[in-house]
């Protein structure tokens, strides 16, 4: 029995169809595999960033340098003086005349700087991010975009989606975004990004300014 024309067509659509899902699958899984093969064979990061945030009817850009050490470290210095440390064990957010500093556990973290933790660790882009997709991004970069894996569960739901920039030939991760779902956005630019630097455990501890106390507080926002 011979096809028509319309059968033989729509059977090769969905057999073109099909092929680019799955090489559309096939380019997820090579880049996110890049990514997690150039994170997990680093163990010190420094970068210049630029972090955007927009919600709430306000907008605000700062930067600073970032420092990240592994294992659990990371250390935001704000060019206003701000200051974002993480030890490993606690995370401290200090703002320059203020009288306190907010401490809160690191597993308790809840912070917009805080899905770049996955690569203090052993990174696993494609367990860390649900229906993972790639899309160009232009000049060689792609972004990586899906929903955080622990944000499927009921009532920790406050970030919808995370995507992630990379430049594609090499997995070295350029630009980070988060969405939450009140509408807030936070994006960051990394720059200048030098690997494997000297980093000691001194450069991620907190030491209170004169008059400066460390209290228990609410993750710092």
């Amino acid at each position: 029995m011979r096809l028509s024309k319309t059968m033989k067509f729509l059977t090769g659509f969905a057999a073109v169809a099909v092929l680019s899902v799955s090489a559309h699958a096939q380019d997820v899984h090579a880049i996110a595999s890049k990514v997690d093969d150039h994170y997990n064979h680093l163990t010190t990061l420094h970068a210049t960033y630029t972090e955007h945030y927009s919600g709430m009817g306000q907008q605000r850009t700062e930067g600073g340098t970032l420092l990240l050490k592994k294992p659990g470290r990371m250390r935001w210095q704000y060019s206003n003086g701000k200051l974002f440390v993480l030890d490993g064990k606690y995370a401290i957010s200090y703002t320059p005349g203020d009288p306190q500093a907010q401490r809160v556990p690191a597993k308790q973290l809840d912070d917009m700087r805080s899905p770049l933790r996955f690569l203090l660790g052993h990174t696993k882009l494609e367990k860390e991010l649900d229906n993972l997709k790639v899309t160009p991004a232009g000049s060689g970069e792609v972004t990586l975009s899906g929903t955080p894996h622990y944000a499927m569960s009921p009532g920790d739901q406050r970030v919808q989606r995370i995507s992630v920039t990379v430049i594609a030939a090499t997995g070295v991760i350029t630009g980070l975004r988060i969405e939450e779902i009140d509408g807030t956005v936070t994006e960051f630019a990394f720059r200048d990004m030098k690997e494997n630097v000297a980093a000691s455990d001194a450069d991620f501890r907190f030491t209170p300014p004169a008059g400066v106390t460390v209290v228990d507080g609410l993750p710092p926002a």
